[in-house]
């Protein structure tokens, strides 16, 4: 009996948070204003270099991601000239629930209610009231070669993008925040999750291309420049990518 209550108790606690994303969802996809994005930095291994890193770190570093959404909104003839405004959180000093292993839906949705409840204990910025939370978790490139992937939840808004602290990654660090940040709006992956290959014809930057490949740009929920069927590469910056129309309808930039 006791623990068909607590289920109980967790369903209506999710139900009344699961209106309140949707909601929340509506309003901020109407772009009538600019939408305010605060970035917290956290050093995720613990290191002297990440330290370091995160110390030097200013506004001005996410600026890029600022300008690609206000080009790609020129676009899709937006009237709003700053689609996102970014701001530089102080750092925070914990690590942030991590997520559960496997696909249980129960442990699933426990864990977004503890990163929830954790990034509103853990909120350092004073600014004005976000409307995107992006906790950039950042690693030393000397000691991690490679990171586990990223993630951007519809429901709270809320981004964890793992990053490398160096100046040389700073710009694809922008690629992958720009993309989680795509994901709280609404926007889908279009790539092959096993392979990571873009999917055509939603993954391509130009699927009209001819001949079709290489592309030259890549699609921002697309991941990479697709170069043949078989192969890929990263963007070096976001000027080498672009928002395709189906990622423009998902966000609501086309009705």
């Amino acid at each position: 009996m006791f623990k068909k209550i607590r289920i109980a108790i967790l369903l209506f606690i999710l139900f009344l948070v699961g209106a309140n994303a949707y909601l929340t969802q509506q309003r901020i996809t109407d772009w009538d204003q600019s939408l305010a994005v605060a970035i917290y930095p956290i050093n995720a291994d613990g290191s002297p270099f990440t330290a370091d890193y995160i110390t030097s770190l200013a506004p001005e570093v996410f600026k890029p991601v600022e300008q690609f959404l206000q080009n790609e909104g020129k676009q899709y003839n937006l009237e709003l000239a700053d689609p996102a405004i970014l701001d530089l959180a102080p750092e925070i000093n914990t690590l942030p629930p991590s997520p559960p292993i496997g696909e249980n839906m129960f442990a699933i949705m426990w864990w977004s209610l503890k990163l929830r409840y954790w990034a509103w204990k853990n909120d350092t910025y004073s600014g004005p009231l976000t409307n995107i939370q992006v906790f950039v978790l950042y690693y030393d490139p000397a000691t991690n070669s490679q990171l586990d992937h990223s993630l951007g939840l519809k429901e709270g808004h809320i981004c964890l993008v793992k990053a490398f602290a160096t100046r040389h990654q700073a710009a694809r660090n922008n690629i992958i925040i720009t993309h989680e940040m795509l994901h709280t709006l609404g926007a889908k992956d279009k790539y092959n999750l096993q392979t990571l290959q873009p999917r055509y014809p939603a993954g391509y930057a130009d699927p009209e291309k001819k001949p079709l490949l290489p592309q030259k740009y890549a699609e921002i929920m697309g991941r990479a420049i697709p170069l043949s069927s078989s192969e890929s590469k990263m963007p070096e910056s976001l000027a080498y990518t672009v928002v395709g129309p189906i990622t423009a309808k998902e966000i609501k930039w086309l009705r």
